[in-house]
């Protein structure tokens, strides 16, 4: 199998683990709450990582002072303060909605790529993108005509989601720009492994650092799975090329929240959906210029 191949079935399943995530955290919060549950799925996380990287005999778990601040930069920012907000969120906002606004990372790749690494020039096909997947956005969380007309523009719980997807955002940058050459096994170890030691330190002193429900250790291998699958697909695949396969997430996520949760989307949320898959073409399309 040659290497875009492995690339394109990695971020697939890697899509499929993003969607089962917010199922399984839904049916955890129902004995659990969104910081109990978070807290639980960092520790298995980054032991499923950890053993992971024994298994696999890949590299070893030291890092150089160069690597160290990047990777503390997105345990910080991208699990614990962006994984904590979109567990918040997802207590409060149906699960399509937060999938679709999580999915929203290349709108603020691309902005933040330009603005703070002057690293491309934006064409007009991003600038159509971007356009297109914030219209996107905007129908998602407004869900019907009546709410759109009323400038009902979702609520608290769309806006801490979309929050976590700047964060998260950011923290592709910093691993892009400084860590492509690290073992995926290794950074999604790290990435866990210092928000799993803040928030043992949190359950030790609540004395409540027991596991509530299967759920909680189901969210952890399945992130810590689908983040190193991500990872070595982005090794593989152009950052364009990701976000267009990523776009597979809210149809899984639609179909399981619907099976299980019995979530309904509606019509507008289709268009959406829709939008958002014409969105990342244009945002392509400039890969395909010489």
């Amino acid at each position: 199998m040659n290497t875009k191949r492995i690339g394109v079935v990695t971020i697939l399943l890697a899509s499929i683990m993003w969607a089962i995530e917010p199922i399984l955290a839904k049916l955890s919060f129902e004995n659990s709450d969104f910081l109990h549950t978070s807290a639980i799925r960092a520790i298995v996380a980054a032991l499923t990582a950890f053993l992971y990287i024994v298994l696999t005999r890949k590299s070893p778990l030291k890092v150089t002072r160069q690597q160290l601040s990047p990777l503390i930069y997105i345990a910080i920012v991208g699990t614990l303060v962006a994984d904590f907000m979109y567990f918040f969120a997802l207590s409060q906002v149906p699960v399509i909605n937060a999938v679709i606004l999580g999915h929203m990372q290349p709108v603020f790749i691309i902005a933040l790529g330009f603005f703070l690494l002057k690293s491309d020039t934006l064409t007009k096909f991003d600038y159509l993108g971007i356009s297109l997947m914030i219209i996107a956005g905007l129908l998602v969380t407004t869900r019907t005509i009546e709410n759109l007309f009323a400038f009902k523009f979702g609520t608290l719980g769309d806006l801490i989601v979309l929050s976590a997807t700047i964060a998260w955002a950011t923290s592709a940058i910093v691993m892009k720009k400084y860590l492509t050459a690290m073992n995926a096994g290794v950074i999604t170890f790290y990435r866990f492994f210092f928000p799993a030691l803040i928030f043992t330190m949190y359950l030790g002193l609540t004395s409540s650092l027991i596991i509530t429900n299967i759920y909680q250790v189901l969210i952890g291998v399945i992130i810590g799975i689908g983040t190193i699958l991500y990872y070595e697909g982005l090794k593989r695949l152009k950052a364009a090329q990701v976000s267009g396969l990523e776009l597979s997430t809210p149809f899984f996520a639609a179909i399981l929240a619907f099976l299980f949760l019995n979530e309904f989307i509606t019509s507008m949320q289709i268009i959406g959906i829709a939008l958002l898959f014409v969105g990342v073409y244009f945002i392509s399309k400039k890969e395909k210029e010489p």
